[in-house]
């Protein structure tokens, strides 16, 4: 394995304990999760299709919208990040080239479905699944698409709303031996389906937790404990953060709004980071770093001032990295 965060990924894998993997719709959300300690992070397909596109998740967000997405999200963050693939865009072969241009953008792996393309978002209604053998030959053909044997073919089946549970297992069990490294059981329902799928598959599998749904989810809550209790390899909050994102802005804007009406200004730093907050989070003290280190002294001073001009600024600089 070529790439340190694949290498990564797998030593997590290995490790035994459930991998947490909070849902990456864009570089605020991907940064965050890396700040707040959590080890590994999945894009959402949905969560970047409506954020980037303002349309639902039915299967028009394109491969290559898709990949250019992940190659900046990827290249922001220093933990692993795996991607959410769709259906591969079309038979085995599109699924070959598919796997090679996630796998260039820099994320770990890639999740496959096995619905009928155009998809649809995990919880939605109406969902169809193809022939359980051309899901197969898509593993297969992901396999061969894949440079670094490290990368991660998480292959998803569908097929619990719409064959039931027993199907869905056959299928695992046909994308497992298809050489997929690991199973995704999405819309699983229980925690005794759970257990049937964990025990039935002798592979990782991945579950997702669906927070940000106020009627009844279709996989419920579990605690995290209790997903390791189960055997789960894998933990993804796919929609926790778009979710929560969404009722920030209108708890703020619904503030401004009052505060408009009664021609006051609210001033709420617990609903609102600051400035420097941001600023730090996306990683402007390093471009500070840099200039110091390379722009003229003139430069600096002409822009910052006698006090940062480039001597202070190098001195200081050489004092951090000393």
């Amino acid at each position: 394995m070529n790439n340190p965060k694949i290498q990564k990924m797998r030593a997590l894998l290995a490790a035994g304990d459930v991998i947490v993997s909070p849902g990456v719709y864009d570089g605020y959300s991907a940064r965050v999760i890396e700040r707040m300690g959590f080890e590994a992070a999945s894009t959402t397909g949905a969560g970047l299709a409506n954020s980037r596109l303002s349309e639902p998740d039915i299967g028009i967000f394109t491969l290559t919208e898709n990949v250019e997405a992940c190659k900046w999200l990827a290249r922001s963050v220093s933990i692993p990040m795996m991607a959410d693939a769709d259906t591969g865009y079309g038979n085995p072969v599109s699924v070959y080239h598919t796997v090679q241009l996630f796998e260039e953008a820099g994320v770990v792996g890639v999740n496959l479905e096995d619905q009928v393309s155009p998809k649809r978002c995990g919880h939605m209604r109406g969902k169809e699944v193809i022939d359980a053998r051309e899901m197969a030959k898509k593993i297969e053909a992901a396999v061969k698409a894949k440079s670094d044997a490290g990368f991660i073919i998480n292959a998803r089946t569908d097929a619990i709303a719409v064959e039931g549970i027993d199907a869905a297992i056959e299928r695992a069990r046909l994308y497992a031996a298809a050489g997929a490294d690991m199973i995704y059981p999405d819309a699983i329902a229980s925690e005794e389906q759970i257990k049937r799928f964990v025990d039935a598959v002798k592979l990782p599998v991945s579950i997702n937790m669906g927070f940000g749904i106020r009627s009844r989810p279709t996989t419920p809550l579990i605690p995290v404990r209790r997903l390791k209790e189960l055997g789960v390899a894998r933990v993804t909050l796919a929609r926790m953060l778009p979710a929560a994102s969404i009722m920030a802005m209108k708890q703020a804007l619904e503030l401004f709004r009052d505060g408009m009406e009664k021609g006051i200004a609210h001033d709420r730093p617990d609903l609102l980071a600051s400035i420097d907050d941001i600023t730090d989070l996306m990683g402007y003290p390093f471009i500070d770093q840099l200039e110091s280190e390379f722009l003229l002294p003139e430069e600096m001073e002409r822009k910052y001032g006698a006090e940062k001009s480039g001597y202070v600024v190098h001195e200081k600089s050489q004092a951090k990295s000393s």
